[in-house]
């Protein structure tokens, strides 16, 4: 009877003590299921704001782009402002870039008002920092290097005659060098490439058949590459750019072509429908040139 009653004091013991890892296996299975949650409504925020960013970047709305810049500054972490970090390197560094979006297209945007040089400097500037942080966490991020390269550049031209300003163009330069290494077919960085050429004198490398040639080749890629990638956090955005560049670029070439013009700002128009600068400036110049 002792000897049974041994056994049966072992079994349990033995079963008291294997349900709490069992307890703590279901615990882990819940934490993991509530991280990926909470990961996939992070993306699902994000994904929300990265759509609002792009669409008014085409509205030309400077103030909202201001708005959802800030308001993805709580899922960024940097030295010295950590609130929300996100949950991976990839994800954080797709967050930096769609932040660093946001004031690039607000500066863009603003060549087209009388808005203060220092002020888009200033944006230019931000953006540039959100694109380099953005390649730190993710060293293979091109378009971040890409969207760098576009800042630096035009802070170059806002700083044009100064020790900055040279020193802007030489970053721009290694930058550009580095991205056509990595990715020479992509055509985001083919649009930034082609504005280099348009306005680069031609005793240092620029033509506008140069720039005619680079933009076209990077439409020819974007068409070819759409539907490639799905996740919306990835940069895809480039078709109607380049269409756009076209438009103006035959529409102020040395022997302008305004048919020309006027059929890729339509094509521009037929994508992105409420494209202010297409539709209110672009395409009203095209039509004073027709006349």
């Amino acid at each position: 009877m002792t000897y049974l009653l041994m056994i049966a004091t072992a079994i349990v013991l033995f079963f008291t003590l294997a349900a709490p890892r069992n307890d703590l296996r279901q615990t882990d299975v819940r934490q993991t299921d509530m991280h990926h949650g909470a990961h996939a409504d992070l993306r699902q925020t994000v994904t929300a704001i990265v759509a609002n960013i792009q669409r008014a970047d085409y509205e030309g709305d400077r103030a909202a782009l201001k708005r959802l810049h800030d308001e993805l500054t709580a899922f960024v972490a940097t030295p010295t402002f950590k609130p929300t970090p996100t949950p991976t390197p990839t994800l954080a560094s797709r967050v930096l870039y769609w932040r660093g979006f946001a004031l690039w297209r607000r500066a863009l945007n603003a060549f087209n008002d009388a808005t203060d040089p220092k002020e888009i400097d200033n944006d230019l500037t931000l953006a540039a920092a959100d694109f380099h942080d953005a390649v730190t966490d993710d060293p293979a991020f091109v378009d971040a290097k890409v969207a760098e390269a576009s800042c630096v550049v035009n802070s170059a031209f806002l700083n044009r005659g100064t020790d900055r300003g040279r020193d802007l163009w030489v970053r721009t330069a290694q930058l550009m060098k580095e991205a056509s290494a990595a990715a020479p077919d992509n055509p985001r960085l083919l649009w930034v490439r082609g504005a280099n050429e348009w306005w680069t004198p031609p005793d240092y490398g620029g033509s506008q058949s140069l720039a005619l040639a680079t933009y076209q080749r990077g439409l020819d890629l974007a068409r070819q590459q759409k539907g490639r990638v799905t996740d919306p956090l990835e940069p895809t955005w480039g078709e109607p750019e380049l269409l756009m560049n076209l438009a103006y670029a035959n529409l102020h070439r040395a022997t302008p072509d305004i048919a020309a013009a006027g059929r890729y700002a339509h094509e521009a128009l037929a994508l992105v429908p409420y494209w202010h600068y297409v539709r209110d400036v672009l395409m009203v110049q095209i039509r004073g040139a027709s006349k």
